[in-house]
């Protein structure tokens, strides 16, 4: 409730005032309130399903989110009118964050009637001691090193996308907003069903290999060919579609159910940080290029990053593999809904 109260004042703030600064602040006041509501959910979802169709829970939510995702993207699209004045569409997102109270609310409701009416144990708790950060495994911090490596490879790429394919492949805004939604409408339809694959094959560390090595080539195709846009686009969705259904499952394996949240938390401060360095990182190469229409290649050292942080992912997923198929795994490789 807390971090869903927190996702209506942030956009209410910087609605409020075409202050820079109280903008800002409304912005980071959101960020707190969405970044901790997912981890929360996420925690949730880990003590209903774990044992269960766990990927395939983690994916339906993925679905939901990813809708926001593209209804925001594509919105100078089906709320033109909108954008006749700077603060309308943010009074829209400020609607729309509505939803995570009423949400919590309903949520909270139910889970109070499940505990009274099933027998469904108490929820395991402990004390959090920052030594114990440091604990959680070989495997978890293989898990937040892929994390970190395959998110900064998409989100700061969709922060300038839009412009690239402007300026680089001469597409109109909308066009470029559609392309960038791809992603997206990828995430909805796939994300659930990789979820199901897992959940009855196993695999998961071959799996975020193969979701990473996607990620190599598509980056390098859109900056030095002209191939069809919906070819590294649909590359990029199925990655996008295949690692968060198995990456953000595999955590309520290998942590106890005690530091669950602790554990989700830290994994996203630092996915997070490394958003935060690498959109600065990649805005720094675009700008000592000259990146623009009249100098595309300006965007070439940027696509350079991206690949080698798909290659970077492929690492720490070959060496997750490793590690959970020797002595001291936790059954990632191996736990299905029959075994389980």
């Amino acid at each position: 409730m807390i971090f869903g109260v927190l996702c209506v004042v942030g956009p209410a703030i910087t609605a409020a005032t075409g202050h820079l600064w109280m903008m800002a602040t409304g912005r980071l006041i959101f960020g707190m309130g969405a970044e901790s509501l997912n981890v929360a959910v996420t925690a949730a979802l880990a003590r209903w399903f774990r044992g269960k169709e766990l990927s395939f829970a983690f994916g339906l939510n993925l679905t939901i989110c990813r809708l926001g995702t593209f209804a925001a993207l594509n919105s100078p699209t089906w709320a033109r009118a909108a954008y006749a004045n700077w603060r309308w569409p943010f009074l829209i997102a400020l609607g729309v964050s509505t939803l995570c109270v009423i949400g919590v609310v309903i949520y909270w409701i139910m889970e109070v009637h499940a505990e009274e009416v099933y027998s469904l144990g108490a929820v395991s708790t402990d004390k959090v001691v920052f030594a114990d950060l440091f604990k959680f495994g070989v495997s978890y911090w293989f898990i937040v090193a892929l994390c970190v490596t395959f998110y900064s490879a998409i989100f700061p790429f969709q922060t300038f996308a839009v412009k690239f394919f402007m300026e680089a492949h001469h597409t109109s805004r909308e066009f470029g907003g559609f392309l960038s939604s791809l992603l997206t409408v990828f995430a909805m339809v796939a994300t659930p069903l990789f979820g199901l694959l897992v959940d009855r094959v196993g695999k998961r560390a071959l799996m975020m290999m193969f979701g990473s090595l996607l990620l190599i080539p598509v980056y390098l195709m859109m900056a030095y060919t002209h191939v069809n846009l919906y070819v590294p686009m649909a590359m990029m969705g199925v990655a996008f579609s295949l690692i968060p259904a198995v990456m953000w499952p595999s955590v309520a394996y290998i942590v106890d159910q005690s530091k669950l949240g602790t554990a989700y938390g830290l994994m996203t401060m630092i996915q997070n940080i490394g958003l935060f360095g690498f959109n600065l990182l990649i805005g720094w190469t675009n700008k000592i290029g000259n990146a623009s229409a009249e100098n595309p290649g300006g965007y070439h050292l940027g696509m350079w990053i991206f690949s080698i942080l798909g290659f970077l992912g492929v690492f720490f997923a070959f060496l997750l593999h490793e590690r959970e198929t020797g002595p001291h795994g936790h059954g990632l490789e191996t736990i299905t809904t029959k075994s389980a």
